[in-house]
């Protein structure tokens, strides 16, 4: 298995996960040709891939869908719930509906059901040849029993949204930074840092901080506070808004 952020942040969001037959696409907040561009850099097409997969219906993961959707044969796995905010955006068609545990073709995907401001959104935990990716972005907290769920796997593609000094001194509104910080917001460098603390292990290998704030936030905080909870063995990088990551072979 091979991953690449494409773009990641609140301008958008979009991540390609390669699993040699079955190649996905987590979210479309970028342009369809911006995404066509980056994957015939890659020596790939969307004929390649096998569907998409959505977190949830704000603007900075969604604002492509509906080009990709109008441009390719690709089907777009979505949990039930959440068709009623996209139906304007994708075709019943086109749309599988998925439990929390599927299957796309050989690869296997669990649901790790997130909180965040909009209707059944979630994360991923997606396994292949007993190779195991975590996708986690946009939840203000992550509950125990989906914590246990993501114990000790090969690679972290996680939210390290904001800093919490910085929001609360920052520019922003008093009820957005309210909103950033419930539980229904994003998470903090310092929450990060205390999960990722609590599931690392053995197989992991490779850490990407994801959806980091423009304003609340730097690359250098972010990274400080997970290093510092996790030690030097593992991979630490930045998932980043207008700088495609390496291709990371979990």
């Amino acid at each position: 298995m091979k991953v690449k952020t494409i773009a990641s942040g609140s301008k958008g969001n979009c991540t390609i996960v390669l699993c040699e037959d079955t190649n996905l696409i987590i979210d479309m907040g970028i342009s369809y040709l911006t995404l066509k561009r980056s994957l015939e850099e890659n020596s790939l097409s969307f004929n390649n891939f096998s569907g998409i997969l959505i977190t949830h219906c704000h603007n900075d993961h969604i604002k492509g869908l509906a080009s990709l959707v109008k441009n390719t044969h690709l089907k777009v796995y979505i949990p039930e719930g959440m068709y009623e905010s996209l139906k304007e955006v994708v075709p019943y068609p086109k749309c599988i509906f998925i439990e929390d545990k599927f299957q796309i073709n050989d690869v296997e995907i669990e649901l790790i059901h997130t909180s965040h401001d909009a209707p059944s959104s979630v994360g991923f935990i997606i396994t292949y040849k007993e190779k195991s990716l975590v996708y986690v972005t946009d939840t203000g907290y992550i509950n125990r029993k989906f914590l246990e769920k993501m114990v000790n796997k090969d690679a972290y593609i996680i939210e390290s949204n904001h800093d919490e000094v910085m929001l609360m001194n920052g520019p922003y509104p008093r009820f957005l930074k309210e909103r950033v910080i419930s539980d229904s917001g994003h998470l903090s460098n310092k929450t990060t840092a205390k999960y990722l603390k609590k599931i690392i292990g053995p197989k992991t290998k490779n850490i990407l901080l994801a959806h980091l704030s423009e304003h609340n936030n730097t690359e250098e905080k972010a990274l400080e506070e997970t290093r510092n909870a996790i030690g030097e063995d593992i991979t630490l990088g930045i998932a980043k808004q207008y700088e495609e990551s390496p291709m990371i072979e979990v």
